[in-house]
């Protein structure tokens, strides 16, 4: 008679992107595995570029059931993919591929992980919004916005030019004004898309007492407090970790790769621990 144990099938998933060594979502669907009892689940982390994506998808056995995708990839994962939702769609980047019985569907969770990230601080039912930065992670912003009901986004960018582009996202009202007037717009919930670094710190420098009673989410979750948001925080703001989007976005995931419901806190306390950070931290 055969053992069970020895027969179960391992299920694997992981993360591609390049570089990739920085990433925290192994630590972050590990955890989850161990908390949900998956003790038939694997999450590994690979160096992957564009050129290889292909090629990479296309070794994957079976027992593959899902892949996140960190940048250069979300572009160049359309290709890959039969269907791809209508959010990925509009966010014009795809972040994870999940594997279904005719192939690979493509989805965007860092929408999710804004959305849910800002609902947990209080953020609900807003008309007005600024998003600080005009990339890729900007139109995931303006996406999560309007899911939280805003109809009047202010876009501050460092490029006016590049960030016309937003305007296709949503049918939302956007203005758009420099980057030094990001915490003039008086909106009660912020965004700002801007890496870790001098872009950070340079939005630092612009900031006033019209960010009292706010909330600001940085999405930057590594040197924590970045900056920017130390300012916002004296400036009377209430600020939110980049972690806590990066958590709720491979918590859905977890959830789209396995079936079962995401041990979100397991998975909070196990980003925090990677980052040496406390929950007030």
């Amino acid at each position: 008679m055969s053992d069970p144990v020895r027969s179960r099938r391992t299920l694997r998933a992981g993360v591609l992107g390049s570089p990739v060594a920085h990433s925290l979502s192994p630590t972050l669907h590990r955890a989850g595995y161990v908390a949900a009892g998956l003790t038939d689940w694997t999450y590994t982390a690979h160096e992957v570029d564009e050129g290889g994506l292909t090629p990479f998808v296309a070794d994957l056995t079976e027992d593959w059931r899902g892949l996140s995708l960190t940048m250069p990839l979300k572009v160049a994962a359309t290709g890959l993919a039969e269907s791809v939702t209508d959010t990925a769609r509009a966010a014009r980047a795809i972040n994870t591929l999940v594997r279904t019985d005719t192939g690979w569907a493509a989805d965007n969770t860092d929408v999710h992980g804004i959305t849910a990230a800002l609902r947990e601080a209080g953020v609900d039912g807003v008309d007005r919004a600024t998003v600080v930065g005009s990339g890729a992670t900007a139109r995931s912003a303006v996406l999560a916005l309007t899911d939280l009901g805003a109809t009047r986004i202010t876009v501050a960018a460092r490029t006016p030019q590049r960030a016309e582009a937003l305007r296709d996202v949503a049918e939302v009202g956007l203005e758009i004004v420099p980057i030094e007037r990001w915490s003039r717009t008086g909106a009660p919930a912020v965004i700002s898309t801007l890496p870790g670094g001098e872009a950070n710190a340079a939005a630092a420098g612009h900031i006033d007492d019209g960010l009292a009673g706010a909330t600001v989410l940085d999405v930057v979750y590594a040197d924590w407090p970045t900056p920017l948001a130390r300012a916002a925080a004296d400036h009377g703001a209430r600020v939110v970790s980049g972690l806590e989007m990066l958590v709720h976005q491979a918590a859905r995931q977890f959830e789209l790769f396995t079936g079962k419901s995401a041990p979100v806190a397991a998975m909070q306390a196990a980003g925090l621990a990677a980052l040496g950070q406390t929950p007030d931290a």
